[in-house]
């Protein structure tokens, strides 16, 4: 008996427990937007429970509830929680995007991108506008720029084993084929336009074709290297 009411007295005091629990969580959950100074009244225990509910919520929840949600409780939410939110919003818009324009041939709108990923089209307008001031566009710039070299490297391979739509692409990327004519109207003008980057150069057989020595080219020598790499254009086209 003694062990009975103990163990009754003991579920009795977990589900008040729970029920006080249950009326905080509604009691913020019924604001407008809630702030940090809103939650001092939670322990530990109870913010991290009301962090797992949300997070839930935020995960099960689409379209225009699962907006109103994120915009009444950002200002609570950690980084981390609001960094995993962008990225996945990110990579579903990204993809929204790219299967939309292979199967349609045309970019899709707003309201269509919002469709497919089911977000709501304010999340997916705000994530367009503000995607190139964010530190997300600048970290990608980034993760481009560092396999740019290696973009490089593999259209010279192709170049110098005889692609010459490789070499032109690669004389276009390092400025040799900037301007409509090589020669122009005089060397000064031309030569600050040619080449972009001394390091970059491309070599056929023994020959080593670098800024420097596009340089110090007459214009007659650089008309005759543009007519050659134009012969070779048109019958490869």
């Amino acid at each position: 008996m003694n062990t009975n009411r103990k163990s009754t007295t003991k579920n009795s005091k977990g589900l008040q427990k729970l029920t006080q629990l249950e009326v905080k969580i509604n009691s913020l959950l019924s604001l407008k937007k809630i702030t940090r100074a809103d939650t001092d009244c939670l322990n530990e225990e109870e913010r991290a429970e009301l962090s797992r509910l949300l997070t839930h919520q935020l995960n099960t929840l689409k379209g225009e509830e699962k907006e109103k949600l994120y915009n009444q409780v950002e200002e609570i939410m950690d980084s981390q929680t609001k960094n995993e939110i962008w990225e996945h919003n990110h990579i579903n818009i990204m993809w929204a995007i790219s299967s939309f324009v292979r199967e349609n041939s045309r970019m899709p709108t707003k309201t269509e991108i919002a469709g497919k990923t089911e977000l709501s089209r304010q999340t997916v307008h705000k994530h367009l506008k503000e995607y190139k001031n964010s530190i997300y566009y600048a970290e990608s710039q980034q993760q481009f720029s560092i396999m740019q070299s290696k973009v490089m490297t593999t259209i010279f391979q192709y170049a110098v084993n005889g692609d010459m739509k490789a070499a032109k692409l690669y004389l276009e990327s390092i400025g040799a084929l900037k301007t409509p004519s090589l020669a122009g109207t005089g060397n000064n003008v031309n030569n600050s336009t040619l080449i972009q980057n001394q390091n970059n150069y491309i070599q056929i057989g023994g020959a080593v074709l670098n800024q420097e020595i596009i340089k110090q080219m007459s214009p007659e020598q650089l008309n005759t290297i543009e007519g050659i790499l134009k012969t070779v254009t048109i019958e490869n086209e």
